[in-house]
């Protein structure tokens, strides 16, 4: 990191959006984060959600991959970003559970599904991912580049 960057840690069920040069991070596991950067105004987006789809009970919150990536993008228009400069880039959706399958409901495949379908719905090319697999990862997110430096981590039960 050669520049003095602003850090954030982005925790699960939320999203960040900034026109400063911030570093975000943060941890997944099941979970997915979207990073979402506009190569004409330089700036970015990350979210980190749980589940793939809002079932219309309780919040419509961030939790929820329909919902934390509509609100990505919304953010990232009210900045004066146009969908034809976004490009994103997906982390995460591991299968953490050891065991029975069945019972994991496969969490981290459902929500990098739901990723892919909603960024090809709003016209914005996947042009990086690391998805899937049995480890979790530790992602850092340069909003004012849209590089992103990811590392697995070792499994602690």
């Amino acid at each position: 990191m050669n520049k003095n960057y602003l850090q954030y840690f982005l925790y699960p069920s939320s999203l960040f959006v900034s026109k400063e040069p911030y570093v975000v991070k943060t941890i997944l596991g099941s979970c997915v984060a979207i990073c979402i950067w506009d190569k004409r105004l330089k700036i970015g987006g990350i979210n980190h959600y749980m589940l793939p789809n809002w079932n219309g009970n309780d919040l419509a919150s961030p939790k929820y991959g329909n919902i934390a990536i509509e609100k990505l993008i919304s953010k990232l228009q009210a900045m004066g970003s146009r969908k034809e400069d976004l490009v994103a880039k997906i982390f995460g959706g591991g299968d953490m559970l050891e065991g029975n399958r069945q019972n994991s409901y496969l969490i981290g495949e459902r929500n990098i599904r739901v990723a892919r379908l909603m960024l090809e719905e709003n016209d914005i090319p996947i042009i990086a991912s690391s998805t899937g697999g049995k480890r979790g990862r530790k992602i850092l997110f340069f909003t004012d580049t849209g590089e992103v430096r990811h590392k697995f981590l070792e499994k602690k039960l």
